[in-house]
């Protein structure tokens, strides 16, 4: 199951790698907003780096300093990796991590484009950092670590090639409630960043699990049928429309997509919204924790 879901995520990703999607597409741009990018932040890095896959803003909430060493695990076309470059210096570095090539070709020619002399990209999975142990002031990801089989194994990664002292802000999706069958065993929901995701509770503890302390999950609040934008799904789609009990199926309405073989990840996502009141399980999560520093 595990190589399944890693190769339908490979494969997902990667088409939406491979696509024309950017900035300049007003619904991705849309969404990136909603999670909490600023209008200055977008224009201030390549359009290519952004395909509306966030669900936060983790370099803002990191506290980066100059001469740091960031890492961004998922780093995608290299959104975050870019921001966080500015914030760093040019003393500092910002390292992205992705496991699709097509991402990892798409952010290097980002870099190139944009001139950045302290960004690296690297492709593996993010159970597997290829980092020297404690080489890492600050860990950030965005939306990546619920699309993880072995979460356990990315925490201790983590923890593994952060600093004494380092820290982790993470924006991922985690559940409020246990997910219904048919969803928690769908791939596509899993693709789609909601079968996959841990409870905020087990979130929690695997973490501390790892070995991190001031663990702290902040739910941000955030819609997220605003994955809907980058379809430009009217409002006749929106399960937040409907009284719904956690993830039960609502009729299908006038603008449900129907899904397909050959569906992108952004149809079956504003499909899955389309169908179930995702917001009553699920959350925008901003994740903070410390890595002891030695006693």
């Amino acid at each position: 199951m595990a190589e399944q879901i890693l190769e339908s995520v490979k494969s997902k990703y990667g088409a939406v790698a491979a696509s024309t999607l950017s900035n300049d597409h007003a619904g991705v741009k849309a969404v990136a907003e909603a999670f909490g990018y600023s209008a200055e932040e977008l224009t201030s890095i390549p359009a290519d780096a952004n395909m509306g896959l966030s669900c936060g803003n983790p370099t803002a909430t990191a506290h980066l300093r100059p001469g740091e060493v960031v890492v961004d695990l998922g780093s995608g076309g290299g959104l975050d990796v870019f921001l966080a470059s500015k914030l760093v210096g040019p003393q500092g570095r910002a390292i992205g991590i992705d496991m699709t090539p097509e991402m990892i070709e798409r952010s290097r020619a980002n870099a190139r484009s944009g001139g950045y002399q302290n960004v690296e990209f690297y492709q593996s999975t993010i159970d597997q950092i290829p980092l020297p142990d404690a080489s890492v002031d600050c860990v950030v990801s965005n939306c990546v670590i619920n699309l993880a089989p072995n979460k356990p194994a990315v925490f201790r990664e983590i923890a593994r090639v952060l600093k004494p002292g380092g820290r982790v802000a993470i924006s991922d999706i985690a559940l409020k409630h246990e997910l219904p069958k048919a969803v928690a065993q769908s791939v596509a929901a899993y693709v789609g960043c909601i079968a996959g995701a841990l409870l905020i509770d087990d979130y929690r503890a695997q973490l501390l699990a790892a070995g991190f302390a001031h663990v702290e999950i902040v739910d941000s609040g955030a819609d997220l049928n605003a994955y809907a934008k980058v379809e430009n799904q009217s409002g006749c789609c929106s399960p937040s429309m409907a009284e719904a009990s956690p993830f039960q199926l609502i009729e299908s309405s006038c603008c449900t997509p129907a899904p397909t073989q050959s569906a992108t990840l952004h149809e079956e996502l504003t499909t899955l919204l389309a169908q179930y009141d995702i917001n009553a399980a699920a959350a925008s999560v901003k994740v903070f924790a410390v890595k002891p520093s030695a006693s």
